[in-house]
């Protein structure tokens, strides 16, 4: 099996940089907080991804949500 291609993480590693759940990730995924690709039937969050979500948060964008 090939090891993901730098810059992508898996639900599972983005999650966990965020210090979050994995459910909880999927939830910011389905309501399009954070961009995700597919490929084949694995999904990946780009790093930046998780930047711009972040970003968004320490400005008070994204309706002044907050990682919990």
């Amino acid at each position: 099996m090939n090891a993901p291609q730098p810059g992508l993480l898996t639900v599972e590693q983005a999650a966990q940089r965020l210090s979050i759940s994995r459910t909880k990730m999927f939830e910011l995924i389905a309501s399009t907080e954070i961009a995700s690709i597919t490929i084949g039937r694995s999904r990946r969050i780009s790093e930046q991804a998780l930047a711009t979500y972040i970003t968004q948060l320490e400005g008070g964008t994204n309706d002044d949500r907050h990682i919990s």
